[in-house]
């Protein structure tokens, strides 16, 4: 058990209320675990929130300005100090969960014990596919003479960040699907050996989309695939949005980030030529496609070699053929680095 005498960090874990899903968030991703444990202002344990309750959250219409009460486990699985290490990590594995407040008789935080999530990462076989083939036009003139996923963001390129992201997951086997300078790409990565990991290559003759690539593959997986986009920088934890597809028995999924976009006008609501009501600036939030993507087989079979398929259109014809699709709700950090500022926000950003 780390107890809060013991350990600084456990405090990192701990909000008290009421508060909103954005400060539930900022500490998940400050901490990188999946737990936020919550307490009143005696140090009573409240409840706790975890990952998958802000991912359902947000996905049910939720957004960061709600209150974190809509989502909070006032119930959750606790222990007294007494109980053992041992027993405590029987408990989690029966129950499976991963954190386990440790509370008193009067219902005080006392500490938690954790997994280790070296014991949930065994090495991935699933190949992970990169498309990398993008021309980057609204980034003229840097890819003029350098493809847009090799564009160094803190030294290096986009390209190489996220393929260490994914190995650092235990991913090994990489497809770079490449058109656009691919013998710049190729020089820098050859067949992976400088990174530990295995690359090869899709060629376009031409452009096929953010799905008709998929289609060169020499031969189909018959395990699911994870699809990314070469210029999609983020903190999301690839075998995590894996997991969830699995757990949900999907044939397809797509991770989706809340959007929000505010109007620059005061709006006026009209009933014909009468004025019924005013609203100034509003707000309108929506969920986009963060550019992530996991695939089953019969997916790519429904792809057509060197024809050319977006993913929005690999999805519609999924859900035609009654296909499980599912969307996967990101709270991490994310930047589509498709324009100047873009580029610049990536180099600023944390975690690269």
């Amino acid at each position: 058990m780390i107890s809060l005498e013991d350990s600084g960090f456990i405090s990192k874990l701990v909000l008290k209320g009421p508060g909103k899903v954005g400060d539930a968030v900022r500490l998940l991703n400050d901490h990188g675990l999946r737990i936020v444990l919550v307490v009143d202002d005696a140090g009573k344990l409240h409840g706790v929130i975890t990952d998958g309750d802000v991912r359902r959250g947000l996905l049910k219409g939720l957004n960061l300005d709600s209150p974190f009460a809509d989502i909070v486990k006032t119930k959750p699985i606790v222990v007294t100090k007494e109980v053992s290490s041992s027993l405590a990590r029987h408990i989690m594995a029966a129950n499976g969960i991963f954190h386990l407040p440790v509370v008193s008789p009067e219902g005080l935080l006392l500490g938690i014990h954790m997994l280790e999530d070296e014991q949930f990462k065994p090495e991935r076989t699933e190949l992970f596919v990169i498309m990398a083939g993008g021309k980057g036009v609204r980034l003229m003139p840097k890819t003029l003479n350098c493809p847009k996923p090799m564009l160094p963001v803190n030294g290096k390129p986009m390209l190489e960040h996220i393929i260490e992201r994914a190995r650092e997951e235990g991913f090994r086997r990489f497809v770079l699907a490449v058109n656009y300078l691919a013998g710049v790409i190729e020089d820098h990565f050859r067949k992976g050996d400088a990174l530990g990991v295995e690359i090869d290559y899709l060629r376009e003759q031409e452009p096929l989309g953010t799905a008709g690539a998929i289609s060169l593959l020499p031969e189909l997986p018959n395990i699911p695939i994870i699809v990314t986009n070469g210029d999609v920088l983020t903190d999301v934890k690839y075998s995590e949005i894996l997991d969830f597809h699995r757990r949900h028995g999907a044939k397809a999924t797509m991770a989706i980030r809340q959007y929000e976009w505010q109007h620059p006008f005061g709006v006026v609501r009209t009933s014909g030529m009468e004025i019924i009501g005013f609203e100034e600036k509003p707000v309108t939030r929506t969920h986009v496609n963060a550019g992530i993507y996991i695939l089953e087989p019969e997916l790519l079979g429904l792809l057509v070699r060197n024809q050319h398929c977006n993913m929005p259109e690999l999805f519609t014809k999924a859900q035609s053929l009654r296909y499980k699709t599912m969307a996967y709700p990101m709270h991490e950090p994310w930047l589509d680095v498709g324009r100047p500022a873009d580029l610049e926000k990536a180099n600023t950003r944390k975690g690269n």
